[in-house]
Formats: C-alpha cells, sequence, structure tokens
C-alpha cells in the first residue's frame, strides 16, 4: 500500500519538479502560525510527514524541541544530516502511535494526508497523531482545498528541469485526485504516482471530532486568512485536543 508513496516522494525526481517551493513562504507561514497560536519555544513540535525536513529544521532555528516523522526512509537519511540537540528524525509510519501525551503541538504540512486508499487507514494517522498530544495540544492540518483543486485540475503539464523531461497527467476517480508523472532523464524513462483522496471539509471535520480534537479555528491560505470554499488555496484546519 504504501510502496509508491516511498518510490515518488522519495525520489530525487519529486525533489527537482517541486525545488521551486518558496521556502521564504513557508517560513513566513510558520511564523504566522506560531505568533497566531502563541506557542513559544521550547515547546515540543512534531512535523508528521516531514519529507527531507525544511519546515522541522526552521522550527529547531527558532527554538523548538523538533521531532519529524516520514514514511519515506530515504527522506530520513537525508533530514538526519540536519539533526541537533533539538531536532531529531524517524522513520516512521503515521498510522502507528509514536509517542504518547507528548506533544504540544503537531503538523501536518503541504498535503502531507490522504494518500491511503481507505478511510479507516488515513483516520488512523489522525488517531495516532492526536493521541502523540498533550491534552489542549494543537493540531495543524494543512491540506489542499479540494472543492477549488478538483474545479481548477490541470489535465496535463509538461515541463524540463534540468534537462530532464516531466509529462504530468491528472484525473479524479473514485474521489481520489490521482497523478501520473512520466520521467525522461538522459534517454531513460521513468514513471511515478501520485493518489490523495479528495476530501471536504465535512470529511475533515468527522476525522477530528472522533479523535478528540475540537476545531478552533479554518484557515484558506498561508496568510491566515478565513477559509472559503470557492476561493480559497489551502483548507488549514487547527484542532485542539480534547
Amino acid at each position: 500500500m504504501t510502496k509508491w508513496i516511498e518510490d515518488w516522494f522519495g525520489s530525487e525526481y519529486y525533489t527537482l519538479l517541486y525545488r521551486h517551493r518558496n521556502d521564504q513562504e513557508a517560513k513566513m507561514f510558520l511564523d504566522k502560525l506560531t505568533a497566531f497560536l502563541n506557542i513559544s519555544s521550547p515547546n515540543r513540535i512534531v512535523d508528521c510527514g516531514c519529507g527531507k525536513g525544511r519546515h522541522s529544521i526552521y522550527l529547531s532555528e527558532k527554538g523548538f524541541d523538533v521531532t519529524g516523522l516520514d514514511i519515506c526512509e530515504s527522506n530520513i537519511r537525508e533530514s538526519k544530516k540536519s539533526e541537533k540537540k533539538n531536532l531529531t528524525f524517524f522513520n516512521h509510519d503515521l498510522r502507528t502511535l509514536f509517542r504518547i501525551n507528548y506533544y504540544d503541538v503537531a503538523l501536518s504540512l503541504f498535503t502531507s494526508f490522504g494518500y491511503f486508499q481507505d478511510d479507516s487507514e488515513n483516520n488512523k494517522m489522525i488517531r495516532s497523531i492526536s493521541g502523540s498530544l498533550k491534552k489542549n495540544g494543537w493540531f495543524v492540518l494543512d491540506f489542499m482545498n479540494s472543492a477549488r483543486e478538483s474545479k481548477e485540475l490541470v489535465c496535463e503539464q509538461k515541463c524540463t528541469c534540468e534537462g530532464i523531461g516531466f509529462d504530468i497527467k491528472r484525473s479524479i476517480d473514485s474521489n481520489f485526485i490521482r497523478k501520473e508523472v512520466h520521467v525522461s532523464d538522459k534517454g531513460k524513462k521513468y514513471s511515478f504516482k501520485e493518489n490523495v483522496k479528495a476530501y471536504t471539509l465535512g470529511d475533515l471535520e468527522k476525522f477530528f471530532t472522533e479523535n478528540k480534537l475540537e476545531i478552533v479555528h479554518l484557515l484558506g491560505d498561508y496568510h491566515l486568512n478565513p477559509f472559503n470554499e470557492k476561493t480559497s488555496e489551502r483548507l488549514i484546519l487547527i484542532g485542539i485536543k480534547k
């Protein structure tokens, strides 16, 4: 079930294709978010689906005690190069509990959720994250705005990065937004896939309620503007553990 996740998100081609991600925007978002929630160091933060650790590293620089978790072993090997006293990384499947009642804040950023086929498997992830939080701890789920994403879906896209060709096809099937990525590199061809469940706000609210998380804020972008289903770039749910 997880092989495609590890193959794609752990590949050098994924990193190359999304190298344009704006680190300054990510830092701005984390600055605004920690101020908005009045989170100060040395609170314990767990970054769920940390990738190669860009958010975790920045939060550690702000003085937080940060743990990064990711299912992709290659991502963790890379991120471990940045470990220090207040920053550690672990290869971990988020459907299972990592630590119990331990963290002040849990983050799931840049759509690091919804990749499992069954709702029950995705729910396990929310349950384990909730279990890792102290009472009154914060959980921030930064998800795509599925309504807008589905409406504005770009079905085919081609681009070249550093001489490597990418042919990307997107479709909607069985309530999943599916992506096929075909790579041409020095005469060799590689193919990857990405499937994310197009969860609505109502779906995600149900997951939160079932796992003792009370939603207190709904935001629509990294500037922390209110969520609007028709126009918002993102769907950011902020819940508190009860």
